[in-house]
């Protein structure tokens, strides 16, 4: 979601504060910016400079705030940078990041005209992700104490908190503004009297802490240290990384940082070690390819091998997340012989791949499954279960709504935790007990593709694991299923073969403003997502609905001006599929259906039909995906909306 870079350095570093915002646009954003120690460049360490802070923000891309720099010469060795996707105001320069506080007097007199100048100088700056529920509450009592608001963020009032707080020290100001807030947070920030220092602090958003290189390694002056919400803004820059943790502070100086945690005490460097972390930006180069989500919808084969590699035998310890927890194999074991049931928590894209889960780990380990939406679970009353395996998925492994799901589970007395997550460094992953990486690799686009189809595989080897535990999977079954999903890259290559006959219903679907999506069983998930996929691409309004639903409402809608999409695998539900497509046809409906080789289902008049290369039985969901992604991708290029920034959504969603 919402990006942070922030540097502390004795060169200007501005241009690697841009850079790191280039690097986190696939996040999602509608504005940014970047503020900077006017004088920190020429400025002693620990003296009191002329110059203060200036900024540059706009509601454009980075690239144009970059123009902007330059055209300004705004140069500094000490400053930070954000993007923003908006929660509290509307996408405004005004409502932009960073945000100063010019404290109060005759400071604030000048009131909005002077503090929406950007050559002015403040005396705080400030950039936040996260939401602040009290918001309102400190907003009033800060206008008492004569404070003047220019934006409707709840950002712009931290900025002010800090200031009321300093009297020479920044790091005990927001050590004493933090205390005051309720919500989540991650936030950096710089004061116009003291040049070489940035000061962060994270409760509920993730924040990490980079170090810089010795000089004599060919790298960075040691002296330099970063800020950053994710490891991405810093490659090239650093490697090494610190992971801060829930109600970590850290303070950035010249050739030294510390950190404070939650209760107040200096940790050690055992205590939050430094990682090296090999975040390489080259992972985010476009190549050939037009989109970014076309790039990664092609990579589909490869990272699903990628995900698979090294899978001889279904075994519990593949779980262990690689030995992220210490005691490989044996704890995976131990839980998976005590839990009797699962509960999957999972948002958005996420959430479908669990819901398909919920087939696989019912019918092959027969296992109780539930599924809830993460931001659902947490605030009903349900009835917990300590034998329960809780599962949660996340591409990012930073979703706020699911990373409080699990606090909430864990809160309840639920302590067998597993995440699905493609990011190995991700709190998700350190907050559970067992882990399985997927290996997707940097996903770009909003609209997630590979990171889907490689949580089914990881979701998939979970429900053998399980099965194999449980004394369900002979060694015959166990074959048979290994050798289907070593079979799945050679599989995905045909299904994408078939992207010409995907265009060609794109072409239909353009000009359309509502679609329905049908399966039945294992693939209802995945008619719903397809029908997520075109809504945030193309901005067609889609549903789905199981297909023996339809005549219990959605049938209503059935005209030639609304095609149905139908998921048709040559399954135990195909016949009774078939008689829900003739309640299309004798309505007038027209069809469009991804069928099996075998299914008999043949083009005709208002019957549009993709035959599969191959029916892949209990894996068939990861190929029947591959063109309704496609064909998302394709109408929303037909119909020229911002295919890998869809308006008004995020990548990594870090706020509630």
């Amino acid at each position: 979601m919402c990006g942070i870079v922030g540097a502390v350095s004795t060169r200007n570093i501005v241009p690697i504060l841009v850079q790191g915002l280039q690097r986190l646009e696939y996040r999602g954003y509608d504005s940014c910016g970047v503020a900077v120690h006017a004088s920190s460049l020429n400025a002693a360490p620990h003296g009191t400079p002329d110059g203060g802070l200036r900024r540059a923000r706009s509601t454009a891309r980075v690239a144009e705030l970059l123009a902007q720099v330059q055209a300004d010469h705004l140069e500094g060795a000490t400053g930070i940078a954000h993007t923003r996707w908006a929660t509290h105001g509307a996408p405004a320069v005004h409502n932009a990041h960073p945000h100063f506080s010019h404290g109060t007097g005759s400071d604030a007199a000048t009131g909005q005209q002077a503090e929406s100048d950007p050559a002015r100088p403040g005396r705080v700056a400030l950039v936040h992700n996260g939401i602040i529920e009290n918001h309102e509450e400190l907003r009033a009592t800060l206008q008492a104490r004569g404070y003047v608001f220019v934006s409707q963020t709840d950002t712009e009032v931290i900025a002010h908190l800090v200031d009321s707080h300093y009297s020479g020290d920044l790091f005990d100001a927001v050590r004493a503004a933090i205390a005051e807030l309720h919500g989540a947070y991650a936030i950096a920030v710089i004061h116009k009297d003291e040049p070489h220092r940035v000061v962060g602090a994270r409760a509920g958003s993730p924040l990490i802490l980079g170090v810089g290189q010795d000089a004599s390694e060919g790298a960075l002056a040691s002296r330099e240290h970063f800020l950053a919400s994710d490891a991405m803004a810093l490659a090239g820059v650093t490697d090494q990384i610190v992971y801060l943790e829930e109600g970590d502070l850290v303070d950035l100086q010249l050739g030294r940082y510390w950190i404070v945690g939650k209760d107040g005490t200096a940790l050690t460097p055992a205590q939050r070690p430094v990682r090296t972390v090999q975040a390489h930006s080259g992972a985010a180069e476009l190549g050939p390819y037009r989109h970014y989500m076309q790039k990664e919808i092609f990579e589909q084969p490869r990272a699903i091998a990628d995900t698979l590699e090294g899978v001889a035998g279904i075994v519990p310890e593949l779980f262990d997340g690689a030995g992220l927890h210490g005691e490989p194999g044996a704890a995976a074991w131990r839980v998976f012989k005590e839990i009797d049931s699962v509960l999957i928590l999972a948002c958005g894209t996420s959430y479908y791949s669990g819901c398909a889960a919920k087939y696989w780990l019912e019918e092959i380990a027969g296992i109780p499954t539930q599924v809830e939406v993460a931001s659902e679970y947490r605030y009903r009353t349900s009835v917990p279960n300590p034998r329960t395996l809780v599962v949660t998925i996340s591409q990012s492994g930073e979703t706020a709504d699911t990373l409080a799901a699990l606090r909430h589970a864990q809160s309840l007395g639920m302590q067998h935790t597993l995440t699905i997550c493609n990011v190995a460094t991700s709190a998700m992953v350190r907050e559970c007990k067992l882990a399985y990486i997927t290996r997707a690799g940097v996903e770009i686009g909003v609209a997630s593709t590979k990171a889907f189809t490689t949580q089914l595989a990881g979701l998939f080897l979970l429900t053998l694991a399980l099965a194999q535990s449980k004394g369900r999977l002979s060694e015959e079954q166990e074959a048979a299923h290994l050798k289907a999903m070593r079979h799945l890259p050679v599989a995905l290559q045909a299904v994408l073969a078939l992207e010409p006959q995907v265009i060609s219903w794109a072409e239909d679907f353009a000009r359309m403003e509502n679609a329905l999506f049908l399966g039945r069983g294992l693939h209802y998930p995945i008619a719903l997502e397809g029908a997520l996929k075109l809504k945030e691409i193309s901005y067609i309004h889609a549903e789905a609905y199981p297909a023996g639903e339809l005549k219990h409402g959605p049938l209503a809608l059935v005209t030639s001006a609304m095609p149905v999409v139908t998921v048709a695998p040559n399954d135990a539900l195909l016949e009774k599929l078939k008689s829900n497509m003739q309640e299309v046809r004798a309505r007038g409906g027209v069809l469009y259906v991804l069928a099996d080789a075998d299914t008999h289902i043949e083009s005709s008049e208002g019957i549009h039909v993709i035959r599969m290369p191959e029916h892949y039985g209990h894996l068939s969901p990861l190929l029947h995906v591959v063109p309704l992604q496609l064909l998302a991708y394709h109408t929303a290029c037909a119909r020229g909306t911002d295919v890998d920034k869809p308006r008004n959504l995020a990548k990594s969603v870090t706020v509630e």
